[in-house]
């Protein structure tokens, strides 16, 4: 089996079945399709693809199961959608469409070291005492500020916010 670049379309794929996976003991053609949003012939194509390149068991009329490496694609496009969707969402205060529309596009595009990075970014707001929660809250009140600096400052100095008055 050549090994060929896997494309976006297949590690959304390869993540439907499985998120399916962990919601039911057995996957279907037309549960992907229903998922992902497509006719079932066009999932019966993908699966064999995928099958092809070592990534799904699947024959006709048959359950699809993830191979060992189909479950390690999948699980990381999961683990990447969920943490995209949760900054976008949590700490950009994004709407939730907007959200996991743009999470599933960024999975596919962010190399695992600017992942990493983000992932202890948003570990580092939610827990260091000097900056946690409130340090968000803040940003969205500069975002509704209309991100007028002087006027946010200004705001922040009456509130309890430790910002130095000559900054203004």
């Amino acid at each position: 089996m050549k090994t060929k670049k896997i494309t976006s379309s297949m590690e959304d794929y390869l993540e439907a079945i499985f998120n399916l996976g962990q919601e039911k003991n057995f996957v279907r053609v037309k549960d992907i399709a229903r998922k992902m949003g497509v006719k079932m012939p066009t999932v019966t194509s993908m699966l064999k693809n995928l099958r092809d390149r070592g990534f799904v068991h699947y024959e006709k009329y048959e359950f699809v199961e993830l191979t060992e490496s189909g479950n390690e694609v999948g699980k990381d496009m999961s683990s990447r959608h969920e943490l995209l969707f949760t900054f976008l969402k949590d700490i950009l205060k994004i709407d939730l469409v907007t959200a996991d529309e743009d999470a599933c596009r960024m999975e596919h595009a962010l190399s695992a070291a600017t992942l990493e990075s983000l992932i202890d970014f948003m570990e580092f707001l939610q827990t260091c005492p000097r900056v946690g929660m409130e340090w968000i809250d803040r940003f969205e009140e500069f975002r509704n500020s209309g991100k007028d600096i002087k006027k946010f400052m200004e705001r922040a100095i009456g509130s309890s916010c430790s910002v130095k008055k000559d900054l203004i």
